[in-house]
């Protein structure tokens, strides 16, 4: 009787449980239905940021002919919004409207609702931001612009409040159906706006540049550095690495040690901060406060690429192990969180895990001492980990106390604290590897990776590991046999073996860069061919003779509104300026007269932009540099050549050009020099060159004697 009874108490469990799991699966399969309740256009794109949307309500279209052929036969208005994956505030307005039914219910009866990823379609987002910062006098992401059919936009704003929405979208659908006539001449004069803005026209190409002009415009440039906290002095604060690089080239001319200080800050003051992942190394995208302390949490690729560049050549100038313990830990977190498998890396991490911004990364003071027993007080002291925690969310660690002070309060040795440092990030960092993490932006940008090419030649010529070389080598390798097409026209973007998008002016001028910059440490000449007849590519479809400069897009992409040229730097380096140092590089690497006149022609162009703003035109300024300042070119040849050009590049001479071989080469400044019996060493200026030496030592005498 007892196992009857046991056996049918048995046989109910086991149905209970059938039947609770039955269930489950039906809860979940009804939880994923509602989550697919819906399926737009979207659903067929690679972007991360374009599927994130691929289940809204809205029906989304991407950027193309079918949306903009509905629009013209229904006569509707466009509604274009753009974002970009990593971005809080397009998180935010997505799930206030356009996850809302009846709000989407009103974007798709009024309008037809295109989503652009930015990351992907700079070109769109350019003329749209153009248009909205003209109509409102301020822009940023998300940002949502009304347009007509054809595409020319009369209105527009960045994030609006779901309520706001709603009455935006009633109100320019009702300007449209009464007063067409209105929204017409209004699209008319912004369009025409947004087409003029930015077209460079050509200038006098006999400029001569002077150090004292140059001056003048950093002079004024320096009232607005933050004396205390580094960079400019306001919130927030972006690191802007281009400026910074600049004034390091600034410097190395000048010797104005007003600039050199406040450089020295900056990147102090933004290695230390929260900006930076104390933990797990790599960058923010930028600080809301003015001490570089509050991020916003998000990590894009273009910023760390730049940023391991420019602290690369901050240690070659330098020699601050704060610099150079920033190369190898970007390094490490670039491989360790956005490499892919097979040669090139991931576009960004989100800013939010679990639906909130920076809790990946904030800690609680009980956690770091459970997890760090008795090295958390010192580690706290460091970090400032407070019970109260010095944020909202929680302890965003940064490095709040001088080393030499804690040495003097604990009474240790540098030794025994930097090992307690060491040991503690690596104890919180694998903790944190449990949490949810981040989204990933998974796909790969030509011109983000190109960036991060010439911010790996640039660690390995700082600290001389060979594995940064291979690394770039094999982002070039990718970019090469996944994205060049025909040997010479280039696509932007790339996801689980899909290539597509027509590439822009900047994935071409920063890949071209890349592959100088590979030439450079290598003497790999196919990286200069591969350059040649890029180049000859750009000339035929992106050069625009009449103005001297090259336009974003090809001639032979899809005619926007406005085709538009990119001559200011932002975030990243202008495409323009990119170009103009390329074809100086390549003009003077091969002889290349044509180059080197275009790219004058280019920077006279820019000459008055260039001394009325300089913050926003330091790759310009880069480049003036080297016109007012003649650069040495230093060939190196022989069977050892890439040892002293190794040797030599541990140094920062941004006034040098490197090129060299171990074996016979038909480059103009090397034909006929080769010996297998020594390696020598060819100094030039000027179209003139010093007598050959087989000394080194005497290369690097002749250049740091060198008068400014």
């Amino acid at each position: 009787m007892q196992k009857r009874y046991k056996y049918a108490l048995f046989s109910l469990c086991a149905m209970l449980l059938i039947i609770l799991a039955s269930r489950l699966v039906i809860a979940q399969i009804d939880k994923k239905g509602m989550k697919e309740k819906y399926t737009n256009a979207l659903i067929n794109e690679t972007s991360p940021y374009l599927l994130q949307h691929a289940h809204n309500p809205v029906n989304w279209y991407p950027w193309g002919e079918e949306a903009l052929k509905k629009a013209e036969n229904e006569d509707k208005l466009l509604l274009i919004s753009v974002g970009y994956s990593a971005c809080h505030w397009c998180h935010v307005m997505e799930h206030e409207s356009f996850e809302n039914e009846e709000i989407a219910k009103l974007m798709n009866e009024m309008f037809v609702c295109i989503k652009v990823d930015r990351e992907e379609r700079p070109d769109i987002d350019q003329i749209y931001m153009d248009a909205v910062q003209m109509i409102t006098g301020r822009g940023g992401w998300p940002l949502n612009c009304f347009a007509l059919p054809d595409g020319r936009p009369f209105y527009g704003g960045t994030y609006f409040p779901s309520d706001n929405w709603v009455k935006v979208l009633k109100a320019i659908y009702n300007a449209y159906v009464t007063e067409k006539d209105k929204v017409l001449r209004s699209a008319n004069q912004v369009s025409e706006g947004v087409r003029v803005s930015g077209l460079i026209e050509t200038k006098e190409s006999q400029s001569v540049y002077t150090i004292k002009e140059l001056s003048e415009t950093v002079e004024t440039w320096k009232s607005n550095f933050d004396r205390v906290n580094g960079g400019e002095n306001r919130a927030p604060k972006f690191p802007i690495p281009i400026s910074l690089d600049f004034l390091m080239n600034y410097y190395f001319y000048t010797k104005d040690s007003e600039v050199f200080d406040h450089l020295n800050l900056s990147l102090d003051k933004i290695a230390e901060g929260g900006i930076y992942d104390q933990i797990g190394g790599g960058f923010s995208r930028y600080s809301v406060d003015e001490y570089w302390k509050v991020p916003h949490f998000e990590k894009m690729l273009y910023d760390n690429a730049q940023l391991l560049s420019l602290y690369s050549n901050a240690y070659r100038l330098t020699k601050k192990n704060l610099y150079k313990n920033v190369v190898v830990e970007t390094i490490e977190f670039l491989e360790r969180e956005l490499a892919l498998s097979n040669g090139g890396f991931y576009s960004a991490l989100d800013a939010d895990s679990e639906g909130v911004e920076g809790k990946f990364y904030v800690w609680e003071k009980e956690n770091v001492d459970r997890i760090l027993g008795k090295d958390s007080e010192i580690f706290s002291d460091y970090f400032e980990v407070k019970h109260a925690a010095n944020w909202e969310e929680g302890n965003i660690l940064h490095i709040k106390q001088t080393k030499s002070d804690l040495l003097e309060k604990y009474q240790i040795s540098e030794k025994y604290f930097d090992r307690i440092v060491s040991e503690s990030k690596q104890k919180l960092l694998q903790e944190r590897g449990k949490r949810i993490r981040p989204g990933l932006d998974d796909k790969f940008l030509t011109s983000w990776n190109a960036m991060l090419i010439k911010g790996y030649v640039d660690a390995y010529e700082a600290l001389g590991d060979d594995s940064y070389l291979n690394k770039a080598i094999q982002i070039a390798d990718f970019i090469r046999k996944e994205m060049l097409q025909s040997d010479v026209q280039l696509l932007r973007t790339y996801k689980n073996g899909d290539a597509r998008i027509n590439a822009f002016l900047d994935d071409y001028s920063f890949t071209l860069e890349a592959f100088v910059a590979l030439y450079q440490v290598t003497f790999d000449e196919i990286w200069l061919k591969d350059c040649e007849v890029i180049l000859e590519y750009l000339m035929l479809h992106f050069y625009d003779k009449k103005s001297g400069m090259f336009f974003y897009t090809s001639d032979e992409d899809t005619q926007l509104v406005a085709r538009k040229m990119e001559v200011m730097d932002n975030v990243t380096p202008s495409s323009n300026a990119s170009m103009a140092e390329v074809l100086f590089s390549m003009g003077n690497l091969l002889g290349r007269n044509d180059y080197l006149e275009i790219s004058r022609q280019m920077l006279a162009n820019m000459k008055e932009h260039v001394f009325k703003y300089i913050f926003y035109h330091g790759k310009w300024g880069n480049l003036m540099l080297k016109q007012i300042y003649t650069p040495f070119e230093l060939v190196i040849l022989g069977e050892k050549a890439k040892k002293y050009q190794r040797e030599f590049n541990k140094n920062y001479y941004p006034n040098v050009i490197v090129l060299g071989s171990e074996k016979e080469s038909d480059l103009p400044l090397l034909k006929n020099r080769f010996s297998k019996k020594k390696t020598s060493f060819y100094l030039c200026k000027d179209k003139s060159c010093f007598l050959p030496t087989s000394n080194i030592d005497e290369i690097i005498e002749r250049i740091n004697n060198e008068k400014y």
